[in-house]
């Protein structure tokens, strides 16, 4: 069944008029691509990742061995949007108050002053976040929910665009840890980076394997583009067909049975809540926004779906012991969900 034609929906979608507002705030988006492409070798589907990311309002946390560009892609995408940009290394000793700032007593004065700390910012690269213990992990959830942070007494409203990038390697990997589910929940999208192929990679030899002149994103974009196009989002046209698909997905990775999903009974301890519902259909209005289309079909939420749903599904031991992984489990979820 194909979806119903958006210029016949109730109440009338302007389908030519909200097409053409994609177009003139979209217009920096492949222009961006390009530019972050001069410094990041392939990669493309992590950029574009970054991109839903930042137009949907959504944090992105990027999971990979060390070596991968996480970084590099993240600070290039900060220069070709020419927005503010805080690094911060998450090492074991971290402290909240290295994060979100402190109270710093002034004794001339006989008074505190606020020190603020890197979360002010528009872009918050939290390099190897899980290398960092639950308590610093968990200072972010405030600024990650309400784009607001609390020192002493006194509440400050963070910057918009805000957007917490994460990098984190394996757990498997030495001095890592779990990250609280909690925390994982709130981020939008989890994002797998895999190796470069060979091709890519004499050209990663060629571009980066030098002491000087190494390349440099440019800017093509601010920040009142980015706010400009993320406020077009909530008009894109979205079928109810394709809604109902988005919620069957998530309702789905809970009751497995009632939709006849295959090979998931007694493997998911718990299925995505419903801030993933609300996750994949921002995630795929914004993947419709990059496609330059004013409409949302199932093949945006399929695009996306992996990226939502992989980090929300709490696996039982039982799909630990068979080596089943949550992006098999997603994968069933697709194949099983009528498609609109």
């Amino acid at each position: 069944m194909s979806v119903r034609d958006p210029a016949t929906a109730a109440p009338p979608f302007d389908l030519a008029r909200v097409t053409d507002e994609v177009n003139r705030h979209g217009e920096w988006v492949d222009r961006l691509f390009e530019e972050v492409g001069t410094v990041v070798v392939g990669q493309r589907y992590v950029v574009e990742r970054l991109v839903i990311g930042l137009l949907a309002g959504g944090h992105v946390l990027l999971e990979g061995v060390p070596g991968l560009a996480k970084t590099l892609a993240v600070s290039a995408l900060a220069g070709a949007l020419s927005v503010p940009f805080q690094r911060i290394q998450f090492t074991p000793d971290l402290l909240p108050a290295d994060l979100i700032g402190t109270l710093v007593y002034n004794p001339q004065q006989g008074s505190y002053f606020v020190r603020k700390g890197p979360v002010f910012t528009n872009l918050l690269l939290a390099d190897e976040i899980n290398r960092a213990p639950a308590k610093v992990q968990s200072a972010l959830l405030e600024a990650m929910q309400e784009r607001q942070v609390t020192i002493g007494e006194t509440t400050y409203k963070l910057s918009e665009p805000f957007l917490v990038l994460a990098t984190q390697n394996p757990v498997e990997q030495e001095g890592t840890y779990p990250l609280p589910e909690a925390q994982v929940d709130r981020f939008m999208l989890k994002i797998k980076v895999g190796y470069p192929t060979r091709e890519e990679e004499l050209t990663i030899l060629r571009r980066m394997a030098r002491t000087t002149g190494t390349p440099q994103a440019k800017p093509v974009a601010g920040p009142q583009e980015v706010l400009a196009a993320r406020s077009l989002l909530s008009g894109l046209y979205m079928d109810e067909r394709v809604e109902a698909y988005i919620v069957d997905l998530v309702v789905a990775s809970r009751q497995p049975a009632r939709y006849r999903v295959q090979g998931m009974q007694g493997l998911v301890a718990f299925g995505a809540s419903p801030r993933a519902t609300i996750a994949l259909a921002l995630a795929s209005r914004a993947h419709a926004f990059l496609q330059h289309r004013a409409y949302v079909t199932p093949d945006d939420v399929r695009a996306v779906a992996h990226d939502v749903l992989r980090h929300r599904l709490t696996l039982t031991f039982e799909a630990e012991a068979e080596g089943v992984s949550s992006n098999d489990l997603v994968q069933r979820l697709l194949d099983a969900v009528e498609v609109p």
